[in-house]
């Protein structure tokens, strides 16, 4: 008999964890679900369109794509279309890989007035995701503020920053750079509630902000750290690193380029002004308690801003029968395992942390308890699961229909330019059968 598996998520997670089950057991059969016909997940969707270098992951996951043991069944929400206790009576185990892509709220006054976007969906917009691309963001000045210090709050300042020439080599949709063009705000803001040494970007990706034609990056000079000393000498290197870079971009001249990245620390958002629509962020000014917390001085200040972007987590969207962590950025689970015969891996396992290499030892070490715990159920895997799809009318894509997809989006490209993305679901559907 064969043993029967399904992920349900095709992002890097999904995909490292079917890798590691083929290369342990190959004879069993993995099904990677997915609820649009375009794999890869956040690596499509989430990564930014400059970002062109980890985007080419997805190299890796075709390779997993083309082995005979894995089908790809596209077009298929769990939860939707097909539950999770449904996949468990047909598959001996059940992986899921969904990751956590709603918006932690920021739980502050006027939060809910039109202007203030979750990263979540603004960066899904950009990237052509067709849940987003209707999305329309006004995206209006004279201010925006990016509230978040990581590094998809850098991305989104960096994208909000770039002109149409430094992005001809990117799949950013036209639409998109229309209405970055058009919008008119000159000045971005990233705050963070602590200071730059508690800041959770990369030092490559900080600067990168340094180097867009038309956005100078600024910086407060005495928000700067002086001399510090930390413990790890791999830390310390990385702080000086960083330090270092800011200290650069404190000596630029603001009026030196139209618009102006403002990059401020110490400052906790406590409203969204407006009455119809933002107009302005009320921010209170922090420092750092003994314990590293940040702590409100009780001094406030307003920024003139037209749009607000969170970019401060995510948290998981339920699905029946699988408990959510109390803190609500992952499912329950130990060491991956939620229940008898279903696992987590990624972001659904270990809340929104890491870089998608995280995900290759996190997905393979579930991936072989998961496989050491398995048994062959007699169960009917895929061929049950397409009979049940095809009794509720779903109609399911494969990795053949997303090939077909990908030939479109690269066909006939100005030089440089990646892929023009199909950015609707009956677009992508509709390409399926070209």
């Amino acid at each position: 008999m064969t043993k029967h598996v399904a992920i349900v998520g095709s992002g890097p997670a999904g995909f490292y964890a079917a890798e590691a089950i083929c290369k342990k057991e190959p004879e069993v059969r993995v099904d990677i679900l997915d609820r649009l016909p375009t794999p890869y997940g956040l690596v499509r969707s989430g990564v930014a369109p400059d970002h062109q270098g980890t985007k080419n992951v997805w190299r890796v996951f075709h390779r997993t794509a083309q082995r005979e043991q894995v089908q790809y069944v596209g077009n298929v929400e769990v939860g939707r279309d097909v539950g999770v206790p449904e996949l468990l009576e047909l598959y001996d185990a059940v992986v899921l890989a969904v990751g956590v892509t709603d918006d932690r709220k920021l739980g502050i006054e006027g939060e809910d007035l039109p202007g203030v976007y979750g990263s979540r969906a603004l960066t899904a917009w950009y990237n052509g995701h067709p849940d987003f691309a209707d999305l329309d963001p006004d995206l209006r000045g004279p201010g925006i503020a990016v509230i978040g210090n990581g590094n998809v709050a850098v991305d989104v300042v960096r994208v909000l920053g770039r002109t149409r020439p430094e992005m001809v080599k990117t799949d950013l949709p036209d639409y998109a750079m229309k209405k970055i063009e058009a919008s008119d705000y000159t000045d971005i803001y990233m705050l963070g509630r602590r200071g730059p040494l508690q800041a959770s970007f990369t030092t490559a990706e900080l600067r990168e902000l340094g180097d867009m034609s038309q956005t100078v990056a600024v910086v407060q000079k005495e928000q700067l750290p002086g001399e510090f000393t930390v413990d790890d000498p791999k830390q310390q290197r990385l702080f000086e690193k960083i330090v270092d870079t800011l200290r650069g971009y404190s000596e630029n001249d603001p009026t030196s380029k139209p618009k102006r990245l403002h990059m401020r620390w110490f400052a906790s958002p406590v409203r969204v002004l407006g009455e119809d629509r933002v107009t302005g962020l009320e921010v209170a000014v922090t420092k750092i308690d003994e314990d590293g917390r940040a702590v409100k001085t009780g001094e406030t200040y307003v920024i003139e801003v037209g749009t607000v972007v969170t970019a401060i987590g995510y948290v998981a969207t339920p699905l029946e029968g699988v408990p959510v962590a109390k803190w609500g950025t992952c499912f329950e689970n130990e060491d991956g395992k939620i229940a008898d015969r279903l696992y987590a891996v990624g972001w659904a396992k270990r809340g929104p942390s890491g870089v998608i290499a995280t995900n290759r030892k996190d997905s393979g070490e579930v991936a072989h308890v998961m496989l050491d715990q398995l048994e062959d159920g007699g169960r009917a895997g895929h061929e049950g699961l397409l009979k049940l799809l095809a009794q509720r009318d779903v109609a399911a894509t494969s990795y053949d229909d997303w090939v077909r997809i990908d030939a479109q989006e690269t066909a006939d490209l100005p030089e440089g330019t990646p892929r023009r993305k199909i950015t609707s679901m009956p677009d992508l559907l509709s390409a399926t059968k070209s």
